[in-house]
């Protein structure tokens, strides 16, 4: 799967979806409610950092052949939203599925 430009961007987008999830769900709530500040400004740091590598991972991907303005925005979008990654994983794996048969 780290063989191809979109291989990473998935392999990247699965750990940059769980550091956001963890981020929202469980160093946030620490902040919050355990009063424990450090969970949000490490776990932040991580998911900033893997989200650099989304974006540039993007980059490189969108450089493929056939990938269009639409996947790309999606990509993008996907980003930002909560299991975002997720989805959009399972869509490009629909999408090879069909070039493949």
């Amino acid at each position: 799967m780290l063989n191809t430009p979109t291989g990473r961007l998935r392999t990247i987008g699965w750990i940059e979806g769980a550091s956001f999830l963890i981020l929202l769900f469980i160093a946030m709530p620490l902040k919050y409610f355990a009063g424990m500040p450090l969970a949000v400004k490490w776990v932040g740091w991580a998911h900033g950092f893997l989200f650099v590598l989304y974006l540039m991972a993007l980059g490189h991907a969108a450089s493929e052949p056939g990938w269009t303005m639409r996947r790309i925005s999606l990509a993008l979008v996907a980003s930002v939203l909560p299991f975002g990654p997720f989805v959009f994983d399972a869509h490009l794996r629909r999408e090879e599925r069909g070039l493949s048969v």
